[in-house]
């Protein structure tokens, strides 16, 4: 990071060793977050035969509250845009469209609407069930005046564990282990913190990926 900041780096591939935090603590003291960001995130992709989902926030936040959520959901479809990719948001829950009140549900709910509100262009819905997400018509059924229109490509979560376990799940049973990310959003550089999990596939796409952000950047 220090080597980033003395102009001796462009980007900075990290995490293969200890732990999200222990990279981001350095990582922050030294570089920051970019101009107007509040809040770090991690985003996770997915690739399949049949999709590519991106998931947040993966790996930082534990709890993120709904304005620390509408912030990430913004972040995470800027960064599906910079990759060509037009971005379809479900905000995940286990309440379906308003089958439940509790706090989490309410939370993905105010999330919508701050969303909403700051970027009115964003093609999103929630909250919803997550095979509503990507199955669009189921949702038509459930949801016909749904906002969100084709399966989602960017699936956002109300918390560390339930963003996590479903990354690391479908990873295994449906991705064949393959995985780009963990892509860092929030930071003022280039910098991505992978996990100790990470293959040499991962390590080398998330370099090209920096390399990409370094010369952009310039």
């Amino acid at each position: 990071a220090m080597m980033i900041h003395k102009g001796d780096a462009d980007g900075m591939i990290c995490g293969t060793y200890g732990t999200t935090w222990t990279h981001l603590d350095f990582i922050d003291k030294v570089l920051g977050r970019r101009a107007g960001a509040d809040v770090y995130a991690a985003m996770n992709f997915i690739i399949t035969e049949e999709r590519q989902l991106a998931m947040v926030d993966t790996h930082v936040n534990e709890n993120p509250t709904a304005h620390e959520l509408a912030e990430i959901t913004i972040m995470a479809a800027e960064e599906l845009e910079r990759f060509g990719i037009a971005p379809r948001v479900a905000l995940l829950s286990h309440s379906n469209f308003g089958t439940s009140d509790s706090e989490s549900a309410c939370k993905m709910r105010e999330t919508l609407a701050l969303v909403q509100q700051k970027a009115p262009h964003l093609e999103i819905d929630g909250e919803m069930h997550g095979d509503a997400a990507l199955d669009s018509k189921l949702r038509a059924k459930i949801m016909p005046q749904s906002t969100l229109k084709g399966d989602a490509n960017l699936v956002v979560m109300p918390n560390i564990d339930s963003a996590n376990i479903a990354y690391n799940l479908l990873k295994t049973a449906a991705g064949n282990g393959i995985a780009v990310g963990p892509v860092l959003l929030g930071c003022a550089r280039p910098v991505h913190i992978l996990t100790p999990s990470a293959t040499v596939r991962r390590i080398v796409n998330m370099t090209a990926l920096c390399v990409v952000d370094a010369v952009s950047s310039r």
